[in-house]
């Protein structure tokens, strides 16, 4: 019986793990859409998410949408709550992986 090499095992167990991690930890598409139409619109029409505070009036009008797809300008099958939105991947459930 042929015996493989330890680097061909760590190698091949390498990529195994990244796939995994890659499948499991990936975001759902994240787009800026008008809440009212459903309608894509550019990204600076959304506001960043992060908490900064610039002291600019509210000149954004979209909010981010997961997941889905677009068709003519306008999204389905998706969120607006990201935690709502299944990513999907091998070994992965949609409540927080595992």
């Amino acid at each position: 019986m042929r015996r493989l090499r330890s680097s061909t095992v760590v190698l091949g167990g390498m990529g195994v793990l990244a796939a995994t991690i890659t499948a499991c930890g990936s975001d759902p598409d994240r787009r800026c859409v008008d809440p009212l139409t459903r309608e894509e619109l550019p990204s600076y029409q959304c506001q960043s998410g992060g908490g900064d505070d610039d002291g600019s009036s509210g000149t954004h009008r979209g909010a981010y949408y997961y997941g889905g797809s677009v068709n003519d300008r306008k999204v389905s099958g998706g969120s607006f709550d990201k935690t709502a939105v299944d990513t999907g991947g091998f070994g992965c459930s949609g409540t927080g992986g595992g």
